[in-house]
């Protein structure tokens, strides 16, 4: 027995096995290969929080500063149009409006010029395509004449502003109910002003990516035809890169990491046989590659494999919405109505913000939202107007 069990190890353990390939392959992939690649990768589990995550913070804090810089001179050099109020009069009727909702946060980020160029100059780039966009700023500061960059920005974009001076504040109202309120407003007076057939939200740190007009125009043309996705509440054009990843209670991401697999272990096991001059491939060999695609694809990240959806818009993912959070949401005009509805009804707490309102509608209307994969815009405010932060970090 004791002479069967070592010739078994024995013939395991020779070079040419290939019990010993995969091994050393496990070895050199997740103990030498990928750590050394993915030690700075911000959302990956092999990154060096520790090494790495203080002077990446103040890195992207000082070039995210020069943007706000940039984004304030490219406004100054501009020269000031005519239309710089909102009216509901106008005959326009835009498909898309992009409504920027902006708070006075702190005056070195600009983010909201930051997020109003950008833009404005990709509206300038996508030329006819995006002749029935329209841009709105939504300026929901207490006292909305303290706002400086929303002052300069009014030269240029129609704005509506909820001026609340001399009001009592209500005691009820606590910083998640107004950000609520703040939105039902801009909202509402997004469909008031211009009744466009969609309303993109989208709050004044989000800068949007190159490509997401592209991206919107396929939706709208392709994907929005398909009435279960019409008839949605909202789609999310944003969600965390730290809560993207595979090991997730979500099923649709289950069955993705699945799908990974089943289609990759094949392919490797095929190029192992073809390598190590095998006959064919074998079940235990497809099953290893499986599952050894997987733990590679969740380690790196799964963030950085939906990067490469964006090599073309019909590779972008639509799937079931997720809680977390609101910086790009886009509705359609009937469900922007039934949205304004629903908050209304609402009120909201710490732990119950205005984004867990919105999911919360879903199971107790029957409603159904989803978000687009790959983000659509990026999230560059460290720097909450709920929470006070003096030393922000990027994780």
């Amino acid at each position: 027995m004791l002479h069967q069990a070592w010739q078994l190890c024995g013939r395991w353990c020779r070079w040419s096995s290939p019990f010993v390939h995969l091994l050393m392959l496990t070895v050199v992939t997740f103990g030498v290969l990928t750590p050394l690649i993915c030690h700075r990768l911000l959302h990956s589990y092999f990154y060096l929080r520790h090494w790495h995550l203080n002077p990446m913070s103040q890195k992207f804090l000082e070039q995210n500063q020069q943007e706000g810089q940039d984004a304030l001179h490219y406004f100054e050099k501009m020269q000031i149009p005519n239309n710089s109020k909102a009216s509901g009069n106008d005959a326009f009727q835009p498909l898309l409006l992009i409504t920027i909702i902006t708070v006075q946060r702190r005056n070195d980020f600009h983010y909201v010029l930051q997020v109003a160029s950008r833009f404005h100059r990709l509206l300038q780039e996508c030329g006819a395509h995006c002749w029935n966009h329209q841009m709105l700023l939504c300026n929901v500061e207490s006292d909305p004449s303290s706002h400086q960059d929303v002052r300069l920005l009014s030269s240029f974009f129609p704005l509506v502003s909820r001026d609340r001076t001399g009001e009592n504040p209500d005691p009820r109202e606590n910083q998640f109910e107004k950000e609520k309120q703040d939105y039902v407003f801009c909202l509402e007076q997004s469909l008031l002003a211009y009744n466009p057939e969609y309303i993109l939200v989208v709050e004044d740190d989000a800068v949007p990516e190159e490509e997401i007009f592209t991206v919107l125009q396929h939706l709208f043309l392709v994907r929005f035809s398909k009435p279960y996705l019409r008839d949605s509440l909202y789609f999310k054009l944003y969600h965390p890169e730290r809560l993207q990843r595979y090991f997730n209670p979500e099923p649709m991401r289950i069955l993705e990491w699945l799908g990974l697999g089943m289609f990759v272990g094949p392919m490797l096991t095929c190029v192992y046989s073809w390598v190590a001059g095998r006959p064919g491939p074998s079940w235990y060999l497809v099953l290893f590659f499986a599952l050894y695609s997987m733990a590679l694809a969740e380690l790196v990240g799964r963030h950085y494999l939906l990067e490469l959806r964006r090599l073309h818009p019909a590779l972008y993912n639509v799937v079931p919405v997720t809680e977390c959070c609101t910086p790009a949401m886009l509705f359609s005009a009937p469900s922007a109505q039934r949205a304004l509805g629903y908050l209304k009804g609402l009120h909201c707490r710490q732990g119950f913000a205005k984004d867990t309102a919105l999911y919360s509608l879903l199971q107790a209307k029957g409603e159904n939202a989803y978000v687009v994969e790959p983000n659509l815009v990026r999230h560059v405010g460290m720097y909450s107007s709920l929470r006070l932060n003096s030393s922000p970090k990027l994780l």
